[in-house]
Parts: C-alpha cells; sequence; structure tokens
C-alpha cells in the first residue's frame, strides 16, 4: 500500500481542532485506506472546511472541474465529506472531521474489518485525543428531571432542539453497530441518533438514514430516555444539528469514561442531581442508572457533583421521586461555546493547531 496519500490525508484531519491524532504503527492509515482510494486521499487532503464550488478547487488545486465534480459528488455520497451551498453560490464541498464526521457517517456501510479498524485504532490513541479541551460532545438533561421553577435554555433541551428544526431524520448508531460487530452487542436500541436541519425535506432522499415527523423525533428522544441512554450534542449552543443517544458499553466517547474520567471526556450540563432526603428510600435504583458512577447509597443516595454530568437518568427512574436537577452555581458553569467556529477556535487554541490552514 502507498502510504503517501494516506499520511497527506491523516495530517490534514489532524490540522482540524477535532483531531486525528497518529499512531506508530499506522493504524490511522490502515483505516483511511479502507475508506478511500489512493486518488480520493490525495484530493481530500487539499480540500478545505469552508465549502468550495468544483470550480474553485479545480483553479487551486488542477484538474477538470466536470470530473472533480463527479468525483466529490461520490465522496460526499459515500459520507466522506461535506456537501451544501458554497459561501460563493451553488453546491460546495468542504473537509469534514474524523470524528464528529467521517466516521458516524458511515452507519450504514460499517462491516465487521472497518469495525475492527476502527477499535484498532481507537485502543492504540484516538481515546487519549478526547482529554482535548473543551470536549466535542456535551450532556443534556432527560426532558421533565429538571426542577420545574429552573429555567432551561433552549440549547440545555433537547425536546426545544428538536422542536427548532424543520427536518429530522434517524440512523443506526455507529458506535453499537461497531461494538456488534465485534461480538460485544449491547441491549440498547440502534435506531436512536439524530439528525436535523433548519430546511424543510433535508433528509427526505438521504441514503442510511430515515426521515422523521417532529412527532417521531419526540418520540424517538423518549424512546431513547425510556433505555437509559445519555442524551448529547455538539459542545456548542447555536446550529445544533444532530443529537446522540450514548451508552457506556458502545460509545465512543463515554467508553473512556473508566479511564479518563467524566469532565475529560464530555462536557456536563449545566444541572446537577439533588436528593431529597427526607423522601429517599435508598433503593439504589439510581445508582444501577447511572453511567458516569456518580450516586451510592448509604442511609440516602449520596452525589458525587464532580463525577455527575446532569443527564438526569437517576431523576427518571426513582420510584419515590425523591431526585431532580438543579442549575449548577455559577462559577461551576462553563457556558458552551455560541457557535460551531466559536468551538473551532477554541479547541485549535488548546491544540495549539493554526485553524487558518483549513479554512
Amino acid at each position: 500500500m502507498d502510504n503517501t496519500p494516506y499520511r497527506a490525508l491523516a495530517a490534514r484531519l489532524d490540522e482540524l481542532p477535532n483531531g486525528f491524532p497518529p499512531t506508530e504503527d499506522g493504524a490511522e492509515l490502515r483505516l483511511l485506506a479502507r475508506l478511500f482510494s489512493p486518488e480520493e486521499a490525495a484530493l481530500v487532503a487539499q480540500l478545505r472546511l469552508t465549502r468550495e464550488t468544483p470550480t474553485q478547487i479545480a483553479a487551486r488545486v488542477g484538474g477538470d472541474p466536470q470530473a472533480l465534480r463527479l468525483q466529490l459528488k461520490s465522496l460526499a455520497t459515500r459520507g466522506l465529506i461535506t456537501a451544501g451551498r458554497a459561501p460563493a453560490g451553488g453546491l460546495g464541498f468542504g473537509l469534514m472531521p474524523f470524528v464528529v464526521g467521517i466516521y458516524e457517517m458511515q452507519a450504514g456501510r460499517i462491516d465487521g474489518e472497518l469495525a475492527r479498524l476502527f477499535e484498532d485504532y481507537y485502543q492504540r490513541t484516538y481515546r487519549r485525543s478526547l482529554m482535548q479541551q473543551p470536549p466535542v460532545h456535551r450532556v443534556i438533561p432527560v426532558d421533565q428531571t429538571v426542577r420545574s421553577d429552573i429555567a432551561v435554555h433552549p440549547f440545555e433541551s433537547a425536546v426545544d432542539i428538536i422542536n427548532g428544526a424543520k427536518a429530522w431524520a434517524v440512523t443506526d448508531c455507529i458506535c453499537r453497530k461497531q461494538q456488534a460487530l465485534l461480538g460485544q452487542a449491547c441491549e440498547h436500541p440502534l435506531d436512536v441518533c439524530m439528525v436535523f436541519s433548519e430546511t424543510p425535506g433535508t433528509f427526505d432522499r438521504a441514503e442510511n438514514m430515515r426521515p422523521l415527523t417532529q412527532a417521531e423525533a419526540l418520540a424517538t428522544l423518549r424512546r431513547a430516555a425510556d433505555a437509559g441512554l445519555v442524551h448529547s450534542t455538539s459542545n456548542n449552543q447555536q446550529g445544533l444539528w444532530y443529537l446522540c443517544n450514548c451508552c457506556t458499553c458502545a460509545c465512543g466517547i463515554l467508553r473512556g469514561l473508566a479511564d479518563l474520567g467524566r469532565a475529560n471526556v464530555i462536557a456536563a450540563s449545566a444541572f446537577v442531581c439533588e436528593v431529597d432526603e427526607d423522601v429517599c428510600s435508598a433503593c439504589g435504583a439510581c445508582v444501577e442508572r447511572c453511567s458516569f458512577g456518580a450516586l451510592t447509597v448509604d442511609l440516602t443516595a449520596q452525589v458525587d457533583a464532580v463525577r455527575c454530568a446532569g443527564c438526569g437518568q437517576c431523576v427518571a427512574v426513582c420510584p419515590q421521586e425523591a431526585l431532580t436537577l438543579v442549575r449548577r452555581p455559577e462559577a461551576e458553569v462553563l457556558a458552551p461555546p455560541m457557535t460551531e467556529d466559536d468551538w473551532r477556535s477554541a479547541r485549535a487554541a488548546a491544540r495549539g493547531v493554526e485553524l487558518a490552514r483549513t479554512l
């Protein structure tokens, strides 16, 4: 295998704020070679995050615009680059991070080989990159678990995020599919990862995802919550376009909890569990439900506020209604970046990468 184009693409992906760290034995190169031909890798390594038309790309990298258009459309159809309106007008194409991005878009195509290649890369180096701040994901509370007299911002509510969209779709969770292909399937549902758009009809012809109505999207959210899954989305306030429903048995991010700790791998919500000790029966249902190891039971339930991610799953299963989510002290709340661009700037600064090189 000629590693040259794959090394170029790996280096380009690692220049993005999300990161794509190298391994000593080239596990990342084998992963990319499973997804891209050498010619495709060489082309994608020259793309920018900002979408460009085929004519603009041809002017920079050479080639026939029409031939490039066909090649870029094929890459976009396979979920390897982004496609949409370019700032200059017309159909544009752009670079996509490996996570969240390229990998998640393979949910309809993943097989045993890709599952093994990703696991090899994840175990060797990728999970260590989860410690980079600010985190890629943040937790959103389960609906109706926040105390009723506490204000909840729209970006803090999964229901508000869904209600604010104009198009909805659901796809299988690639993390649970990947683990199942490795013989480590869990009991949680597959078809609960959702994407959203402000443009009606966006997903009507999309591959590997099923369009939903607003009511169906809300029902999917409830089904995920009832299954004990943790809602999470991108770590910014505006332009939210997806909602993951995660478990520690399969999720590439939450699997790092045991080794890396909650504060390192995912941003907590602005809420924390509070126990009414006069009502708590010390039954332990909350301990079994908590994905973050934040609860213990003595005479009553006890909350480790540092480990608590404010997801609300414990609240949802408490038979005595002794638990609720309350807002953390303002000094402890780190507001998410306003936009994805703001997140990228903060992440690039923390990683010491030059964001301008990728735009």
